[in-house]
């Protein structure tokens, strides 16, 4: 009896695992989950993890499709929910640009963002023409400054907007807005500083010297003289 327990266990726990790895590779995206998009084709948004809102599909389409039309210039965003286990965000990245453009001259004005959700890291790769407006400097400042505190606040669609907006700006020719600013709270504070407690303190101080040196030559003299009444 203990023997088929421990067939029936060790049966059960091999399913168990089976099915665990194959529901990890069915949630990995590897570069021939997502469809082939070629330069020129009016696609500019892949939502692979479904963490965006239509609003904001939307929305960074008709801004990185009118910047397409206006320069040239084409950038297109993928996100996904996780990478293949012998893959990076760069190699992933690397990967999706040669497969779309697999020439210099498709790859000339193109523009890739990837970015993965289980990690929350971002990969850009640009093609000679449009690296000449979006550098590696701001390439760069783009992945760790741009994107980094929305993402840490899994906040998807305010990362992808924030990095379009300068993306747009830069491959438009206009001068780089950089990373947004990030202002710290000031909070007045409702405890009193070191200086100001030593302030009060000594001031307690002077006020109990003053009743002392005012109260003790009082008890003192009555003491020899008597109080009045006695």
């Amino acid at each position: 009896m203990k023997k088929i327990n421990a067939i029936i266990s060790t049966f059960f726990l091999s399913l168990v695992l089976l099915l665990n790895v194959n529901v990890n590779n069915a949630a990995a995206t590897g570069v021939y989950d997502l469809p082939v998009v070629n330069a020129g084709e009016n696609v500019w948004v892949i939502d692979n993890a479904e963490v965006i809102s239509k609003a904001t599909e939307s929305q960074l389409s008709d801004e990185l499709g009118l910047l397409a039309q206006k320069t040239g210039n084409e950038t297109r965003m993928v996100v996904i929910n996780r990478l293949d286990y012998d893959q990076t965000i760069d190699s992933l990245t690397d990967d999706i640009f040669t497969s779309w453009y697999p020439t210099p001259e498709e790859q000339n004005n193109q523009t890739l963002l990837v970015l993965d959700t289980l990690t929350n890291r971002t990969a850009i790769r640009s093609g000679e023409q449009s690296r000449t407006f979006l550098t590696p400097d701001i390439s760069e400042s783009l992945l760790k400054e741009t994107a980094v505190i929305p993402l840490k606040n899994l906040q998807y669609n305010q990362a992808l907007i924030d990095v379009s907006n300068r993306m747009i700006a830069v491959l438009s020719g206009k001068e780089d807005p950089g990373p947004p600013e990030v202002k710290e709270l000031a909070i007045d504070g409702t405890f009193a500083t070191a200086e100001e407690t030593n302030d009060r303190s000594a001031t307690i101080w002077m006020i109990v010297l003053v009743a002392l040196a005012t109260l003790i030559p009082m008890i003192t003299y009555f003491w020899y003289v008597g109080f009045p009444g006695n």
